[in-house]
């Protein structure tokens, strides 16, 4: 009897863990992101600096384009992704996009010109003066 009762558990334990792998493919394997960095000039802009990070909050990390302001970014998880370029004197805006298993996205990160920091925020400024 004891053993028929194990048995039974350990038949429970396998088919949730079975069921589990079933329901969620797509979390083996690995995504790709590739694409291209455009200035404001609608130039690529070159050797820029993708930065990314997940959905779920791991940090960011970094990938870099070459001269022609192409990226590639490869074995990600299964997730959802913000990515940002960044240049000389120029930035993206973040841009979301979702990985799967097996499969490429491309997308073009579109930059603008820094803006200047307005003067009220300078740190030459006390909290009194802003105020």
């Amino acid at each position: 009897m004891r053993r028929v009762l194990i048995s039974s558990v350990m038949f429970l334990f396998a088919m949730a863990a079975a069921r589990q792998a079933i329901a969620y493919p797509q979390s083996s394997g690995s995504g790709v992101v590739t694409g291209v960095v455009i200035g404001p000039d609608d130039k690529p802009v070159p050797h820029a600096i993708v930065t990314y990070q997940s959905g779920g909050g791991s940090a960011p990390h970094v990938a870099h384009a070459d001269a022609r302001g192409r990226f590639t970014i490869s074995k990600l998880r299964s997730d959802n992704y913000a990515l940002k370029a960044s240049g000389k004197g120029v930035s993206s805006a973040w841009e979301n996009v979702s990985v799967r298993s097996g499969k490429t996205k491309t997308l073009t990160l579109h930059t603008i010109y820094a803006k200047e920091i307005p003067k009220a925020y300078t740190a030459t400024r006390t909290y009194e003066q802003n105020n």
